[in-house]
């Protein structure tokens, strides 16, 4: 008997519901879409039912047949009595009935999350011919983790120790659960409530129709079954689990209950894998609904080998876990003031670890030449003409990268100007000129990406270039001083905000570095002849420095790749930057020299 109900989420496809009989149990089944397109079906976890999944299966069903159920001992399933009826055996039985019934003789595309990707994990190990590709959200292979937990507690190296030691805490609820009659007893004593209200406080997801389910309680005491019947003895006595499906583990850094860590070593037992982290947590597919179903299309679409834009095979070919992957493999970089300097180092040197780069400046001749020889390196770069400081000709270039490329991965707000002189011989017009540039230039660039990167819900990073002048105060610097000491606070503030979406903010403090900017700064209150004079002893003086901008370059990918908030580059910048913490009276006595 088939019947038509109204899904708890978001108005979408009707959802048709019916009984498939399970190895001794009625399993209920809901499916949506159109029966004839690909199927994916959408495992749920503990303590959850089908309906967990509600969101993310009303944004596939236009475009494939989605199948759920309820496991055993869920929802509208049945119940069966005793812990061995909960084994990987009679669920694996289940999910070959569900399959028969929903999309016999085809492979389908399986998506877990919780207990329902530990157990999808078992499936598409143990019967691989049955799917066309698999995703797995928080619930990883009980053999998998048996055998990285041995590897860590073999080579106790302090961090092996701690990994273990930190998934080892995450697993308190599965030793509780091993304890006789209790775990039963507080679920049905009202556990669900406790329960439904730190899922909203801790993960940010309001309970609505359908979830948490209003079985809850009773769904909570029969899927303790589920860790009894199974946890123990596989992580006794693991078995070689592999499998040849294409595979896309997405990985909530955010998980109370399991450890990011435990995709280490994956890729030797799944050989056709990606990972795509988010930061989000353990209920992703209720916080994230959006990202989840863009993910899942995507891989399924990269397996079929269907039509990609240019973002989405950009994102599917970093998330590739290969042995000859560079670090940046996949990324986007945006680098403004590229066509120059610490800008066109900076672009080359992402470009050398695999990123497309787009390329910005003001002098469109100049970008180009950098994405010429982006694409030397690396991926073909793109270059484009901008000021920055103009926020009309900002928003359109945002526009512009989003709209041909995607969202970019990291941005570089690199563009400034330098400008040198008394503050009194400095004009109204003069401080324009520097704020616009080098404060506004970094305001209208991360706050138009940043807004990108928070929508797509991917995480991100932005680099501000500010200055060892950020810190070291001058009587000759007070404009270029001023931009870059709030380009570097601005980072700060920007870093407590976006954290917690998963976006680093790095501030980048240059000391002396031998660039251009000493031959196009502005020395104001000179004639003409007196200001390409100090020109020409600041650059003779910063060639004799000897520091390049590769240097800074390097220094930038780096803080990506760390996730480090302040960098100072250079020995004078990180003792400027020492002494300014330790000692700023010192500071100030040494900023009434005039050293030009």
């Amino acid at each position: 008997m088939t019947q038509t109900i109204t899904s708890g989420a978001a108005p979408a496809a009707p959802v048709r519901r019916r009984r498939v009989r399970g190895d001794g149990v009625d399993l209920a089944v809901y499916e949506q879409g159109d029966p004839s397109r690909p199927t994916v079906l959408l495992m749920h976890g503990y303590p959850d039912t089908h309906a967990v999944w509600d969101e993310v299966a009303a944004l596939l069903a236009d475009r494939y047949h989605v199948v759920r159920y309820d496991v055993r001992g869920a929802g509208a399933s049945s119940r069966p009595f005793g812990r061995k009826r909960y084994t990987f055996d009679y669920l694996m039985s289940d999910m070959r009935a569900v399959l028969d019934a929903t999309a016999p003789e085809r492979k389908v595309h399986l998506v877990g999350h919780d207990w329902g990707s530990i157990q999808s994990w078992e499936a598409a190990c143990t019967m691989p011919e049955r799917f066309a590709s698999f995703t797995s959200i928080s619930g990883p292979c009980l053999d998998h983790v048996a055998h990285w937990t041995r590897r860590n507690i073999a080579r106790p190296t302090p961090a092996n120790l701690k990994r273990a030691a930190g998934q080892g805490v995450r697993s308190w609820y599965i030793y509780f659960f091993q304890t006789p009659v209790l775990p039963e007893l507080m679920w049905r004593a009202g556990l669900s409530r406790p329960f439904s209200r730190a899922l909203e406080l801790g993960e940010g997801v309001a309970p609505r129709d359908g979830h948490p389910a209003r079985t809850m309680a009773r769904d909570g005491a029969s899927g303790v079954g589920l860790y009894r019947a199974n946890m123990v003895q596989r992580l006794r006595r693991p078995r070689d689990r592999r499998t040849d499906v294409p595979t896309q583990v997405i990985v909530p850094t955010k998980d109370l209950f399991v450890s990011p860590h435990l995709v280490g070593g994956l890729s030797a037992r799944v050989p056709n894998l990606s990972l795509r982290p988010i930061a989000a947590g353990h209920w992703v597919p209720r916080s994230h609904p959006g990202v989840i179903a863009r993910w899942i299309t995507e891989h399924i679409t990269g397996v079929q080998g269907g039509p990609l834009t240019a973002a989405e095979s950009r994102a599917l070919t970093r998330a590739r876990v290969r042995r000859d992957r560079r670090s940046l493999d996949g990324s986007l970089v945006v680098v403004t003031g590229a066509g120059s300097g610490i800008g066109r180092a900076t672009a080359l040197a992402f470009a050398e670890q695999g990123a497309e780069v787009v390329a910005a400046d003001l002098d469109l001749a100049t970008a180009q030449r950098t994405a010429e020889l982006a694409g030397l390196v690396g991926p073909a770069g793109h270059p484009y003409r901008v000021d920055v400081s103009d926020a009309a000709a900002m928003e359109d270039f945002a526009k512009s990268v989003l709209h041909d490329h995607g969202v970019p991965d990291v941005v570089v707000n690199n563009a400034g100007i330098g400008m040198a002189g008394s503050f009194l011989d400095h004009t109204v017009d003069d401080w324009d000129a520097v704020l616009g540039v080098n404060l506004w230039g970094v305001v209208h660039g991360s706050r138009l990406f940043a807004a990108q990167m928070v929508e797509r819900g991917q995480g991100g990073h932005i680099v501000n270039t500010s200055s060892a002048a950020a810190f070291t105060p001058s009587r000759t610097l007070p404009a270029y001083a001023t931009s870059k000491a709030a380009v570097l606070m601005l980072s700060e503030c920007l870093r407590a905000e976006l954290k917690g979406k998963g976006i680093g903010v790095s501030a980048i403090c240059p000391g002396i570095v031998n660039t251009n900017i000493t031959r196009t700064s502005r020395f104001v209150g000179r004639g003409s002849r007196e200001q390409a004079r100090s020109r020409e002893r600041a650059a003779r003086a910063y060639a004799l420095r000897g520091f390049g901008p590769e240097g800074v370059a390097k220094q930038i990918v780096k803080a990506v790749r760390d996730d480090r908030a302040v960098v100072p580059v250079t020995p004078e910048a990180r003792l400027g930057h020492l002494v300014s913490r330790l000692s700023p009276g010192a500071m100030r006595l040494l900023a009434r020299f005039d050293a030009g």
